[in-house]
């Protein structure tokens, strides 16, 4: 893949870790001071799984695409779960608070080595919130060239419009253009458009290095120092 002018990232689960559901409430339970006895947390997601349903109407296609939308129903699954309104506030708080979601410790030292070797990089992401803050904090704001957010754009993966948008951004074409994600269903959507596609196992532990995969299908070398 030397011929590759521009990488495009997926954001939870591929560079930074996701919540699993239960840490989700229990984070929101210490948030309030409440204690989070793990058959308060069980309890609580019961609930909160019961009334999203299946298909879960906290992942439903469009939710992403706009911030009004995504809290909305957000709400709706916790108002229909019977919870107050207090607990329905720090959920969505945790759940729109990237601290709870730390970078793998190589992202930083590959997405540099991958500017440095000249490949142009992008984020794409289903989100109801701006990333850019939270790269700027993990000091990574000078190697993203650009960034399509769902919320903004009013599309979301696998829709190609999302992966185009990127392109458009990088000023790349498909075939030069690597996708990387973690899960089969929306970042493979890339395909659609003839992205070469790369799908890692979502990152669950910050200390799981990964991202080194993608700098060797690039040939590019990675200073750990970095």
């Amino acid at each position: 893949m030397d011929d590759m002018r521009a990488v495009v990232f997926d954001w939870r689960g591929t560079l930074v870790t996701t919540l699993s559901p239960e840490d989700w409430v229990r984070a929101a339970l210490d948030r309030l001071g409440r204690g989070s006895r793990p058959e308060s947390v069980a309890r609580t997601w019961a609930a909160i799984a019961e009334a999203a349903g299946e298909p879960d109407r906290l992942d439903a296609p469009g939710v992403d695409c706009d911030a009004a939308v995504h809290r909305d129903a957000y709400h709706g699954v916790f108002a229909d779960a019977g919870l107050d309104a207090e607990l329905a506030d720090a959920l969505y708080a945790v759940e729109s608070d990237p601290a709870f979601n730390p970078f793998a410790v190589d992202a930083a030292p590959v997405l540099r080595a991958i500017a440095r070797h000249g490949r142009r990089i992008a984020v794409v992401s289903d989100v109801h919130f701006d990333l850019r803050p939270a790269f700027a904090a993990a000091g990574l704001a000078d190697v993203v060239d650009a960034y399509v957010l769902s919320y903004e754009h009013g599309v979301q993966k696998p829709d190609p419009r999302a992966f185009r948008l990127a392109l458009d951004m990088l000023g790349t074409v498909p075939g030069q253009t690597l996708m990387v994600g973690d899960r089969r269903q929306p970042d493979g959507g890339a395909l659609d458009v003839g992205m070469p596609t790369l799908l890692l196992p979502p990152l669950v532990d910050v200390r799981h290095q990964r991202l080194g995969l993608v700098a060797r299908a690039l040939g590019v070398s990675v200073d750990r120092s970095a």
